[in-house]
């Protein structure tokens, strides 16, 4: 047996101020953005209030899909650093970033490179972290956009990788688990804020299979399935882990996935927890993905 804990979007708050030279057209809509609405819906304290449960949950292995931060300043992106240490070593935690991660320009050695150690050490995606025969697959999704998009793409050379990388742990017999950021099927989200590439990753799944999908993005606790090589691919969305409740999205949540070999299928199992807005983190759903 084999759990794993899923969270993503985090927005870490505070959200510092920003020096003027990290200023463009996109920060200063997404500053404006923060505290006109988003401070009031992300609390720090909901984010503790997950880590903690999830600490308690004791996990093989903690998985953080994207939007650590809300507008990618330096700042950010260094505190968001501190904030993995806090939840676990690299061996105990694995992440891959998310559009607000990447927001606007940063100089080198001030983005996302210094959460390498978490992305799989090597700087490059799909990352794998392999714990017996479970693999965990990290994309990126993260791409710079234009003011109003959100959207995100794996572009044609990473998508290569991950086909090849499928194909060679399915031969191996791997429960094949992949993290993403935005949520990788057509019509999930709007073109705005969607995949760009969701139908080539659609029919790339098909092609090759996977035995479990996990995304964030969209705020929302969701189960879609994929077509996949040899069946349906579970593909589960988990809300905002900073959400608290009454703002038109779930409270905050994360799920809880365990995985055991039956033979040569797996049966893998979910359990949802979410903040109850007193601090208190309940059992809330709990369905068997396969059979």
């Amino acid at each position: 047996m084999f759990t794993l804990a899923h969270l993503s979007d985090m927005h870490l708050a505070p959200l510092p101020w920003p020096r003027l030279a990290d200023l463009d057209a996109k920060r200063v809509l997404g500053l404006a953005n923060w505290h006109r609405k988003r401070k009031q819906q992300h609390g720090r304290d909901v984010v503790d209030a997950l880590v903690a449960d999830i600490k308690r949950q004791r996990p093989d292995h903690i998985a953080v899909g994207g939007d650590l931060v809300n507008i990618g300043l330096p700042a950010e992106i260094e505190a968001a650093r501190l904030w993995l240490e806090s939840v676990g070593s690299p061996e105990a935690v694995s992440a891959v970033p998310g559009n607000h991660d990447v927001y606007g320009r940063m100089l080198a050695g001030q983005g996302i490179e210094l959460w390498r150690a978490y992305m799989g050490g090597e700087g490059s995606f799909p990352f794998l972290r392999q714990f017996g025969r479970v693999a965990l697959i990290g994309l990126s999704s993260a791409v710079p956009t234009p003011v109003f998009w959100a959207s995100g793409r794996l572009g044609a050379e990473q998508r290569s990788r991950l086909a090849g990388l499928l194909d060679r742990l399915g031969a191996e017999g791997l429960c094949r688990v992949i993290l993403i950021h935005h949520p990788p099927l057509p019509g999930q989200a709007d073109r705005l804020r969607g995949l760009m590439d969701a139908p080539q990753l659609a029919a790339l799944l098909a092609r090759h299979g996977a035995e479990l999908v996990m995304h964030g993005h969209n705020h929302q606790s969701t189960l879609r399935w994929a077509e996949g090589a040899r069946g349906r691919i579970p593909v589960v969305g988990v809300p905002s882990a900073s959400g608290r409740p009454g703002f038109h999205a779930p409270a905050a949540r994360y799920n809880l996935f365990s995985f055991e070999a039956k033979g040569d299928t797996w049966r893998i199992e979910l359990t949802g927890r979410q903040y109850q807005g007193d601090g208190r983190i309940a059992e809330v759903e709990r369905v068997a993905l396969t059979a």
